[in-house]
C-alpha cells in the first residue's frame, strides 16, 4: 500500500499548483528534503518529472475549457527547452550526486524560493489584481509582448533555473507572466504558466532520469494524490482568494529557502 504521507503531499502541492500555478518545485522539493529526508539531486530529479506529469493533468482540463492562450506557451517554450537540454548535459558531465554540485543546487534553490517569496508578498501587498476576464478584443492585445524576444530570453532564464534546482516553471514563472502580460486574466495567466512548464520539466525531468536522480517508485506515489489534487485546484481557481492564498505561499517559500540556504 502507498505511504499515505506521500499521497497527501501529492496532492496537496498539486491542488496549490492547480489553484496558483506555483507549489510544484518550489513547494514539493522542500518538503522531500526536509519531510522525507530524501537527497537533494534526488528530490529535484524525482520532483521534475512528478510536476511534468502533474501540471500535464492540469493542463488538459485547462486546454479543454480554451483558457491557454498557445502563442505565449510557444515563446516561453523556444527559450527554456534549449537551455533545460544546455543544462542538463553540463549536469551530465560533472555528476549530479557530487559534493560540489548538491551544494550548488541547494544553494541556488535557497536562494531562488527566497527572491520568489519576496515578488510573490509583494504582488499579493502591494501589485494590482489582474483582471478576472476580458473580452475577445482586448485578450487578443493582452497577449502581445513588448517584443518577442522577451518571453523567450525569461523562459530561457528559467529553463537553467528549473533544470538545476526544480523550482521556477510556477513560482518564478507566474511572476513573470504578469510582468509581461500584465493585461492578461489571473486564470489565463495561470493557464499559461502551466501548459508551458510541461515541456520543460518533461525535458529536465528526462534528462535528470537519464544520470539517475530520480526515484520511481516515490514518483509514482505522489502522483496518485497530485493528479486528483490539481484537477481540483485548475476548477477552484476562479473562486479562490487570490491575494490570500499568495500571502501564505510566500510565507512557506521563505521558510524553505532561508532553511536550504543555512544548510
Amino acid at each position: 500500500m502507498p505511504d499515505l504521507a506521500f499521497v497527501l503531499a501529492g496532492f496537496v502541492v498539486g491542488l496549490v499548483v492547480g489553484l496558483t500555478g506555483v507549489g510544484g518545485g518550489s513547494l514539493m522539493t522542500p518538503l522531500l528534503i526536509f519531510g522525507f529526508g530524501v537527497k537533494p539531486y534526488m528530490a529535484i530529479g524525482t520532483d521534475l518529472l512528478f510536476a511534468a506529469v502533474t501540471k500535464f493533468g492540469g493542463a488538459v482540463g485547462l486546454a479543454r475549457s480554451r483558457h491557454i492562450d498557445w502563442p505565449i506557451v510557444g515563446l516561453l517554450s523556444a527559450g527554456s527547452v534549449p537551455a533545460a537540454l544546455i543544462t542538463i548535459l553540463v549536469l551530465h558531465r560533472v555528476g549530479p550526486a557530487s559534493a560540489g554540485v548538491q551544494a550548488v543546487m541547494t544553494t541556488t534553490l535557497g536562494i531562488a524560493l527566497v527572491l520568489t517569496a519576496a515578488a510573490t508578498m509583494y504582488k499579493a501587498i502591494k501589485g494590482k489584481q489582474a483582471p478576472r476576464h476580458i473580452d475577445e478584443a482586448a485578450l487578443a492585445q493582452a497577449t502581445k509582448p513588448l517584443h518577442w524576444a522577451q518571453p523567450v530570453a525569461f523562459g530561457a532564464a528559467i529553463g537553467v533555473l528549473v533544470s538545476l534546482t526544480s523550482v521556477g516553471a510556477g513560482a518564478i514563472g507566474v511572476t513573470v507572466l504578469m510582468l509581461l502580460y500584465p493585461a492578461l486574466p489571473l486564470p489565463r495567466i495561470i493557464a499559461a504558466d502551466i501548459a508551458y512548464a510541461v515541456p520543460l520539466t518533461l525535458v529536465a525531468g528526462l534528462g535528470h532520469a537519464s544520470i539517475g536522480s530520480v526515484d520511481w517508485p516515490l514518483l509514482g506515489t505522489l502522483l496518485l494524490g497530485s493528479l486528483p489534487g490539481i484537477w481540483l485546484g485548475s476548477r477552484l481557481v476562479r473562486i479562490a482568494p487570490d491575494r490570500l492564498i499568495r500571502m501564505m505561499l510566500s510565507v512557506l517559500l521563505a521558510y524553505a529557502g532561508t532553511r536550504l540556504i543555512s544548510l
